[in-house]
């Protein structure tokens, strides 16, 4: 076996010699370590699981990629392209690209007896996916989404609903700027809530038909396409190939094609995310450096107190070399320990706020309503062993005071 690795064992096995001077260090050590741990821990699923909960809804409203008119950027009050049934199927050859859905939106005013409200009717068709809606949605049910015929059912967002006391099976009369004010009567026949409030006092859901008659477009034409990815780390990679095959063409009705992804869509929203991963930082090093500092100290600490030990094993035979590894793996028992209460605090925080979602947030601040987490095992991972590494590599320069001990003085010393 071993020679170091059996004597660190025999010391941190050693519960007599543990109860003087190191034993309060080695507590405080082991703590900075299950501390700065579970904290580290705690800060990358928070992050990750807020960046995910705000991107699916982002993307939830507006799908991965768009397709539409290139003189309509940035308006709600689009200019449309001609969409066929060929142009779709060859955008769900592409490979990356999971499903294919055509909207339409004209902006308008709902008003009721006593207010009222700006909003943007936005029409989808019977290939619409309905499932961020569905798992958002708090009364009633999802429209009949049809492109050949309207029922006047709309799906309204529970902040709408609160500010123009409307109810569900509500009728709600809304208007429309064109060459003249134009009214439809729509019926509430669902209610969601997402909490980002930016589409949620905005957007009301309908059949394509509807709207489109209200642009008074020909058949085919709709303000654009939405794309959903297989794979959202090839977002960038799949919109590029999109955009080289579609990009400042033009329909026979004179609409030019222009593409663009989620991220070019939201650019505030994405740079606002991206800056998070800044704080997740900061934060690994900061309780990194503590729970090594933490370490470096207790580890001097059991250096000083065991100067008679270490003068005996010189005297022995043993070298400098040898000593400091008994230590270093002395170390790396306690940084072992420390780390598996860290991992505990840790999971055990993420599985608590995953299923009761115990700790809340002021949704029209941050968007959700409890604190998010989510669990990503190679980061897990990653933490752990960076962890590990990092303070095991701190203390090689302090190990380093056991050369500096003379034999023949330090089995005298007390």
């Amino acid at each position: 076996m071993n020679l170091a690795l059996f004597i660190s064992r025999r010391i941190y096995r050693d519960k007599d010699g543990g109860k003087r001077v190191s034993r309060p260090a080695v507590l405080i050590a082991m703590i900075g370590i299950a501390i700065g741990l579970a904290v580290m821990i705690i800060s990358v699923a928070v992050v990750i699981g807020f960046k995910n909960e705000v991107r699916n809804k982002v993307i939830g409203f507006g799908s991965h990629i768009q397709i539409s008119n290139f003189d309509a950027v940035r308006s709600y009050e689009t200019r449309p392209i001609l969409v066929n049934d060929s142009m779709m199927a060859a955008l769900s050859d592409y490979s990356e690209v999971k499903h294919v859905q055509r909207y339409s939106t004209k902006p308008g005013m709902i008003k009721t007896d006593e207010a009222f409200q700006g909003m943007v009717l936005k029409g989808v068709g019977p290939e619409f996916d309905p499932t961020f809606f569905r798992e958002h949605l708090v009364e009633g049910q999802m429209p009949a989404f049809s492109d050949s015929a309207s029922t006047n059912q709309v799906l309204i967002s529970k902040t709408l609903a609160t500010q123009l006391k409307l109810k569900l099976g509500d009728k709600i009369y809304t208007y429309y700027l064109q060459d003249a004010v134009r009214a439809r009567r729509l019926t509430i026949v669902g209610i969601y809530q997402t909490n980002f409030s930016e589409y949620d006092n905005l957007f009301l859901l309908t059949d394509i038909c509807m709207v489109n008659r209200l642009n008074g477009w020909e058949p085919g034409q709709v303000s654009g396409v939405e794309l959903q990815v297989k794979n959202y780390d090839k977002l960038e990679e799949t919109t590029y190939k999109i955009a080289a095959d579609t990009d400042n063409k033009f329909d026979y009705m004179g609409g030019v094609y222009y593409v663009r992804n989620i991220e070019q869509l939201n650019p505030q929203i994405f740079a606002w995310l991206s800056l998070l991963d800044l704080n997740v930082w900061v934060i690994l090093l900061l309780m990194v450096g503590v729970a090594g500092f933490t370490m470096i100290s207790g580890l001097l600490i059991i250096i000083l107190e065991r100067t008679n030990m270490i003068g005996v094993l010189k005297a022995l035979g043993a070298n400098n070399f040898t000593i400091r590894k008994v230590f270093l793996w002395f170390s790396v028992f306690l940084i072992g320990k420390g780390m598996f209460w860290g991992n505990l605090i840790g999971l055990a925080f993420y599985f608590v706020q995953s299923q009761f979602g115990l700790f809340k947030l002021d949704p029209a601040t941050y968007y959700v309503d409890t604190v998010p987490v989510s669990f990503n095992i190679w980061l897990f991972l990653l933490i752990n062993v960076g962890t590990l590494l990092i303070s095991v590599l701190m203390l090689l320069g302090p190990s380093y005071l056991i050369t500096k001990i003379n034999p023949a003085t330090s089995m005298r010393y007390e």
